[in-house]
């Protein structure tokens, strides 16, 4: 591939990006949400299984059935956050790939897998598709809060019940106050993270 991306996109994606805790009070229409899908979709997983599950909690009452399941250190900025994105992970995935690997009987190859196999399967994928869903939504003009720290058995109760998804982390999006950032912290630095074998 010849094309590369300018300075002023590998800005926005990476190197201006950051993570948001305080949001400024503008909406984020469901329009903009599905842009934002529909470029993460296109990233690659194992055999095409797209695993990822999404659900936006943009609505008052679906934000008061989020609230309960958040640890205390995350109540109000997801509160504050004009969405929340759950994003999930099917794990009986397997039953997709007819659709989405149509050229081969993919579908054998993992539905009788243990299911610890088959969460694992599912948490790798979906953790790759929620990395790219984060980049998408920055290129789409948006800021992204991932984060850990909830129950997760509470937000599969509330949002995936009678399914075979499982929530896998949360994301905060909107317009972030950055006037309200830290400095950034520090990343380490290619010979302390790599190898060249």
């Amino acid at each position: 591939m010849s094309k590369v991306l300018n300075d002023e996109g590998l800005d926005l994606l990476f190197r201006h990006a950051r993570t948001h805790s305080v949001w400024l009070d503008q909406p984020v229409d469901v329009a903009l949400l599905r842009q934002v899908y529909d470029l993460a979709k296109m990233g690659p997983t194992s055999a095409n299984m797209c695993p990822m599950r999404m659900v936006f909690v943009k609505s008052k009452e679906a934000k008061e059935k989020l609230r309960p399941c958040l640890d205390s250190a995350n109540v109000d900025k997801t509160m504050k956050a004009p969405a929340t994105a759950i994003i999930g992970m099917e794990v009986n995935f397997f039953d997709k790939l007819p659709q989405l690997f149509p050229h081969a009987d993919a579908k054998a190859w993992f539905k009788d897998l243990p299911p610890n196999v088959l969460e694992y399967i599912a948490l790798r994928n979906s953790s790759l598709q929620g990395a790219y869903f984060m980049l998408a939504a920055r290129a789409c003009g948006l800021d992204c809060g991932p984060m850990s720290g909830f129950k997760n058995a509470m937000v599969d109760e509330a949002f995936f019940r009678g399914t075979a998804i499982k929530s896998n982390f949360l994301c905060n999006l909107g317009h972030g106050d950055a006037s309200k950032l830290f400095p950034r912290l520090p990343r380490l630095g290619f010979d302390e993270a790599c190898q060249i074998a």
